[in-house]
C-alpha cells in the first residue's frame, strides 16, 4: 500500500473498532431474529400445506385437489417476494436500510398474526383471504430477506463479512427447527380435534414474541456507512447531472450481474423446497414411514444444518465465495440423487440423506449475503439483491411442490431428481461468472460516487486500494 491509500482503511478503521463491533452484533441480532420471523412463518406454512391446510380450507377440493391448491397457496408467498423486491429494494436504495426493516417486519407480524385468526371450512371467502394475507408476507419477506443480510455486510470489516452475514442466514434453518417442533409438538399434547380447530393457530400468533424482540434491536441500530457516505456523495452528483441512476435502475445498469446470481441461486432455493416441504408428504408416500417420523427427520437435519451455515461463511472469509458455492452445490447433487434413489422407510438412513442435502446447502447459504453484497454498488446494492435473490425463489422455489407433485405422478420421484440436478449444474456455471470482492470495501465504493458522464481518472489511491470496485460497471 502506497502512502497516499493509508487514509482508505476499512469500515473498522475509520469508525473507530468499539463502536463498530458493537453495531456489528445489533445488526447481526436484528437480522438474524429478522429471518428467523420470516422462515418461521413459511415454515410454518409449508409444514401446514402438506398436513392439515387441504382440508382446513380446501376439502371441497377433494384430497389431490386440495393438496395441490394448498401448495398453490404456498407458492402465491413466495411468488409475491420480486414486487416486495422491487418496492423495497428501491425505497431502501434511495432512504436507507434502516426504515424499510421497520416497514417489513411489521408487515410479516400483522399477516402472520392475521392468519392465526381465520376461520376454517368457509368456503372461498376465506381461502381467498388467506392467500391475500400470504401475498402480504411475500411482498414483506422480498424486502426483509435482503435487508437484514445488507444492513449486516455493509456494517461489518470486510475480513469477517462471510462470517457476520453467514449468522442472518442461520435463521432459516433454526427457524425450520423451531417450526417443526412446534407443530410436533403441538400435535403429541393436542388431540386431532383440537390441533384442526385451534392448535395451528398457535405458531401464527405466537410469532409476536419475535416481531416484539426485533423492534426492540432495531430500534437501537445505525444507517450503514456505506449507505450514509454514498448519500453525501449522491448529493454531489445529483447537483452535476441533475438525476441519480439507483434502485431499479439496477436491471439497467447491472443486468448481467442480476440475473447470474438469481441462476447461481436456483439451484439451492429448488433443492430447499423440495426437500423440506414436498420431502414432508414425498417420504411417507414413498417409503412408508409416517408423518411424525418425516417432520422429525427435517427438524434434526435443519438444525444439524445451522452450524454448516456458519461454516460456509467463515470459509468463504478464507477460500473464496465461489469455492464454497461449488463446494455446496456438489454436496447437494450428491444428496438429491440418493434423496430419490436410495430413501428408505429406516429413519436413520433417510435422515442422514435429508442432512446431506440440507446441511450442503446451508454451507453454501453462508456465503450467500456477501457474495450477492459485492457484486454491487451501494446506491443498487438492495434492489440488486433483492432481485436476484426473490426472482430465483419465485421462478424455482415458488411451483417447486406443486410441479413436484404433478412431476411424480406422470413420471415418479426420478423425473422430479431429473430436473432438480440439471438446475443445480446450471447454477454450478452461473456461480463461477460471479466475481470474488472479498477484498472489497463496500462502505467506499467509487462506483457509487462518480458521476456516469465524465471520465475522470480516478485518484491512484482508490485503485491501489480498491481493485474490484472498478469492476462492476
Amino acid at each position: 500500500m502506497t502512502p497516499a491509500s493509508a487514509p482508505h482503511e476499512p469500515p473498522s478503521s475509520t469508525r473507530g473498532k468499539r463502536p463498530l463491533k458493537s453495531m456489528e452484533v445489533r445488526t447481526v441480532a436484528s437480522g438474524t431474529l429478522g429471518s428467523a420471523l420470516e422462515y418461521f412463518d413459511f415454515a410454518t406454512y409449508g409444514v401446514l400445506s402438506a398436513t392439515v391446510f387441504p382440508q382446513l380450507f380446501f376439502h371441497q377440493l377433494g384430497s389431490t385437489g386440495g393438496l395441490l391448491a394448498s401448495f398453490a397457496t404456498f407458492g402465491v408467498g413466495v411468488a409475491a417476494r420480486p414486487l416486495g423486491a422491487v418496492l423495497f429494494g428501491h425505497l431502501g436504495d434511495k432512504i436507507g436500510r434502516k426504515p424499510i426493516l421497520f416497514v417489513t417486519l411489521a408487515l410479516m407480524g400483522a399477516s402472520s398474526i392475521l392468519i392465526g385468526f381465520l376461520p376454517t371450512g368457509r368456503g372461498i371467502g376465506i381461502a381467498a383471504l388467506l392467500v391475500a394475507l400470504r401475498f402480504i408476507q411475500g411482498v414483506s419477506l422480498g424486502g426483509e430477506a435482503t435487508g437484514g443480510q445488507i444492513l449486516s455486510v455493509e456494517h461489518c470489516d470486510r475480513s469477517r463479512r462471510g462470517l457476520m452475514g453467514s449468522f442472518v442466514v442461520v435463521g432459516s434453518p433454526l427457524s425450520q427447527v423451531l417450526g417443526n417442533l412446534v407443530i410436533a409438538a403441538l400435535s403429541a399434547s393436542l388431540s386431532e380435534d383440537q390441533f384442526l380447530s385451534w392448535g395451528w393457530r398457535v405458531p401464527f400468533i405466537g410469532s409476536l414474541v419475535i416481531v416484539a424482540t426485533a423492534v426492540f434491536i432495531r430500534l437501537k441500530l445505525e444507517e450503514t456507512p456505506a449507505f450514509a457516505n454514498d448519500k453525501d456523495a449522491g448529493a454531489v452528483t445529483s447537483a452535476d447531472d441533475g438525476s441519480r441512476s439507483a434502485g431499479i435502475h439496477v436491471l439497467k445498469t447491472h443486468p448481467r450481474q442480476v440475473i447470474g446470481l438469481m441462476l447461481a441461486w436456483a439451484g439451492t432455493t429448488l433443492s430447499f423446497y423440495l426437500v423440506a416441504v414436498y420431502g414432508l408428504s414425498y417420504l411417507p408416500s414413498a417409503t412408508g414411514m409416517s408423518d411424525q417420523t418425516a417432520t422429525v427427520i427435517m427438524v434434526v437435519a435443519n438444525g444439524l444444518s445451522a452450524l454448516f451455515a456458519i461454516a460456509g461463511g467463515y470459509a468463504s472469509d478464507r477460500i473464496g465465495r465461489r469455492n464454497v458455492w461449488h463446494i455446496g452445490l456438489g454436496g447437494c447433487f450428491v444428496g438429491i440423487v440418493l434423496f430419490f434413489t436410495a430413501a428408505v422407510a429406516n429413519p436413520v438412513l433417510s435422515g442422514a440423506i435429508v442432512a446431506l442435502v440440507m446441511c450442503s446447502i446451508q454451507f453454501l447459504s453462508g456465503a450467500q449475503p456477501a457474495l450477492f453484497a459485492e457484486q454491487f454498488p451501494t446506491k443498487v446494492r438492495f434492489t440488486g439483491m433483492a432481485l436476484a435473490y426473490t426472482g430465483a425463489n419465485v421462478l424455482f422455489a415458488a411451483p417447486a411442490p406443486f410441479v413436484a407433485a404433478g412431476l411424480t405422478a406422470l413420471g415418479g420421484g426420478k423425473l422430479v431428481m431429473a430436473v432438480n440436478l440439471l438446475v443445480l449444474v446450471v447454477s454450478a456455471v452461473a456461480v463461477s461468472t460471479c466475481r470474488e470482492g472479498g477484498d472489497r470495501d463496500l462502505s467506499s465504493d467509487m462506483e457509487s460516487v462518480r458521476p456516469s458522464h465524465k471520465h475522470e481518472t480516478p485518484p491512484a489511491m482508490t485503485v491501489s486500494n480498491h481493485p474490484t470496485a472498478m469492476n462492476h460497471q
